[in-house]
């Protein structure tokens, strides 16, 4: 009994890391692309959508590649919760932001270093280093807004989450994940404009909300079309862990506080 119950543990840790690797991974790297604006439109061959909110556009699909991996974040952010509780999600919020803040100095720093001739010498059609740190630095007022949008939107996620889970059981997770996605993106859009094109920036407040209902839009739906996705790694998870230690693990998470 007792080594099963260590070798339980073992594989509790295991997941932990696992899940915490994915989280980060994807949240680094979407920090790292998200200066690079696509159009939705054009990757799907669609015409632009043209809309018009709050007296402003016509808006269309133009979002930052970050868009493409923050939904892994997403999910993953829920599973964290369904099998490690508040706490487990504060823990690796709270690195990826320290990460996330630790990956930007070191960026503004590496951009401050002369470039030498010979690598601006491999490149004499490019302005390489000004490309490089237009690239990679971003402006500071990006870096705070999508740091506050990041932190404020897990701990709505987590609450949100968990507030559904006293209504669902263990069943509907579609409904606490899903739910807790959609409440805690409508936030998230808006924070990281309001605070990097608003305050720091000179967008207007009309501006913003109609950008923010726009990316909402795509959030919105990639959030209910990843659902699916929530069932496959319950799945696995359960199989890994074992129904039996799986159901306990989930039920000691859901009375986890989150301070």
């Amino acid at each position: 009994m007792e080594a099963n119950t260590i070798s339980i543990e073992k594989k509790k840790i295991n997941l932990f890391i696992l899940l915490c690797s994915i989280f980060l991974t994807n949240a680094l790297v979407a920090e790292m692309v998200g200066s690079k604006l696509f159009s939705l439109e054009a990757l799907l061959g669609a015409k632009p959508a043209a809309i018009q909110l709050f007296g402003q556009g016509p808006y269309s699909f133009t979002l930052t590649a970050g868009v493409l991996l923050w939904p892994v974040v997403f999910i993953t952010t829920d599973v964290i919760n369904e099998y490690f509780g508040k706490s487990g999600v504060r823990k690796i919020s709270f690195l990826t932001a320290g990460l996330i803040t630790y990956m930007f100095i070191t960026i503004v720093a590496v951009t401050e270093l002369p470039p030498a001739q010979l690598w601006l010498d491999l490149y004499p059609e490019l302005k390489i280093s000004e490309a490089f740190n237009t690239i990679f630095r971003q402006g500071l007022g990006i870096i705070i807004g999508s740091l506050t949008a990041f932190l404020v939107g897990q701990l709505v996620d987590v609450m949100t989450f968990q507030w559904l889970r006293r209504f669902t059981g263990s069943k509907k997770i579609w409904l606490r994940a899903t739910g807790s996605t959609l409440v805690s993106q409508l936030i998230d859009s808006f924070v990281v404009l309001f605070v990097a094109f608003f305050i720091f920036g000179r967008m207007s407040m009309s501006e913003v909300l109609a950008i923010g209902v726009v990316n909402y839009i795509y959030k919105f739906s990639v959030a209910v079309l990843l659902t699916p996705l929530l069932y496959v790694a319950h799945y696995f998870i359960d199989r890994y862990l074992g129904k039996e230690a799986s159901e306990r693990i989930v039920e000691e998470a859901s009375h986890s506080k989150l301070f």
